[in-house]
């Protein structure tokens, strides 16, 4: 090949590389597979999801707290996962119940009252989020086998305006299973979550 020949094909070469490296990159697909998402520790706690439950409403109705346990029905009954728990968009009058205080002097049972809670449709998942209180999970909430979905997400606390990715944060981060317990019932159970108690039970329920 004569030499002009080839340093035309060379530059021409390295132009072309140029201007594919000056392309705009596809953004990164995100994964719906919790599996793939979770930390070691997180997958630890909801392994050990009916332990916690147990043990919760065992110390719970120890303690005195046994009509107001029953009081719930399905709600923390730990085998009354009905199908379908796909959660519709909208708002959500949503309560936290906390079995089995961590902390000695603190109340082995805590009803608190409802706030709200919306979700909204994410593809591929639903993203949850609690919108008032100075507690306020937030997170996505994820496809799994059965009658059950998996959360994800990080605690805001008080004032702050911008909610912390899942995996930034251990002593933040949150793990929850989600299930329907009811016609127009949905669960997110929080096996022991890092603050408070053994277990947090989450009940869900349409606004309007």
């Amino acid at each position: 090949m004569p030499r002009v020949i080839f340093v035309l094909a060379a530059a021409l070469t390295l132009a072309a590389c140029g201007a594919k490296d000056l392309e705009p990159k596809p953004p990164r697909q995100r994964t719906n597979d919790w599996h793939q998402l979770i930390s070691q520790a997180d997958r630890d706690r909801l392994s050990r999801w009916r332990t916690a439950w147990m043990s919760g409403l065992e110390k719970a109705a120890a303690s005195g707290n046994g009509p107001q346990i029953a009081a719930q029905g399905g709600l923390l009954k730990p085998d009354v996962a009905l199908d379908d728990p796909l959660l519709p968009p909208g708002d959500y009058a949503c309560r936290v119940i906390k079995m089995v205080a961590q902390a000695g002097g603190s109340l082995d049972y805590v009803a608190y009252p409802a706030f709200t809670c919306r979700v909204n449709p994410e593809p591929g998942r639903l993203h949850f989020a609690k919108i008032d209180g100075s507690q306020r999970p937030v997170g996505d909430i994820y496809p799994d086998e059965g009658r059950r979905m998996i959360f994800l997400g990080a605690m805001m606390l008080s004032d702050e305006a911008r909610p912390r990715p899942y995996g930034r944060d251990a002593e933040r981060d949150m793990a929850g299973i989600v299930e329907r317990v009811g016609p127009d019932r949905w669960r997110i159970a929080f096996p022991y979550p890092r603050w408070e108690s053994t277990i947090d039970v989450f009940e869900l329920v349409p606004k309007g």
